[in-house]
């Protein structure tokens, strides 16, 4: 969810603003993608290199998470949303980590869309924790093993990956299960990106052919 900190600074405003209107974009986004039937968000909230913004800054989006899931948990539990934090969680303050695991358990029986927040996450941090879970095993590691171990263990790879604001990298964003994803990059900041600009990358994508290592031929033929 790119581009907040430019939004607010081509209009004047500091970057908190434009982290706030990139919550309302959150919120315009999950409603679209259950209108069209996507079973699972994943949105990269805060990365675990995040942490060396400026203090006035993270303090805001610790506040700001907090908050967010006090207001939403009702309008979640309505639209039958279920909500899960993924990261290394025990960086933040124990209050919030209360407040994410009992937002994750009272939405634990929802079944319309599946939210995943990922926060102090990185893509290199979440295997090699899956590494770690492993290594007492003794036994030879396969790639089912580590998918088996990650944070996302109980959530189909990734289709699309949507980047905002024109940024051509990954962003150390699930490194691993966007092995075959679909990339669609948009000039759009995310504060402006709400249900039409969801499905204009939803139509692009469903105009492609997915390979995943065959020829277009061989698709076209199973």
């Amino acid at each position: 969810m790119d581009g907040n900190g430019r939004w607010a600074k081509a209009k004047g405003l500091p970057r908190i603003a434009g982290h706030r209107e990139g919550a309302e974009s959150l919120r315009a986004v999950l409603k679209a993608c259950a209108e069209f039937g996507v079973k699972y968000l994943t949105v990269y909230a805060f990365s675990t290199e995040n942490w060396r913004r400026p203090d006035e800054e993270v303090e805001f989006l610790m506040e700001l998470f907090s908050n967010t899931i006090d207001n939403e948990i009702d309008e979640l539990m309505e639209n039958k949303v279920k909500l899960h934090f993924l990261g290394r969680l025990d960086r933040f303050s124990d209050e919030l980590r209360k407040k994410m695991s009992a937002s994750t358990a009272k939405t634990k029986g929802n079944d319309r869309i599946t939210l995943n927040v990922m926060v102090n996450y990185g893509g290199r941090a979440e295997i090699v924790d899956a590494v770690n879970e492993l290594l007492s095993s003794k036994k030879k590691v396969t790639e089912q093993d580590i998918q088996d171990h990650l944070y996302t263990r109980n959530v189909p790879d990734p289709d699309l990956l949507i980047r905002t604001a024109s940024e051509m990298r990954v962003s150390n964003f699930l490194l691993w299960q966007i092995a075959y994803a679909e990339l669609f990059v948009t000039p759009t900041l995310w504060p402006d990106f709400r249900r039409n600009q969801l499905k204009e990358a939803i139509e692009d994508y469903q105009k492609r052919v997915r390979k995943f290592g065959q020829t277009e031929e061989q698709v076209n033929a199973g």
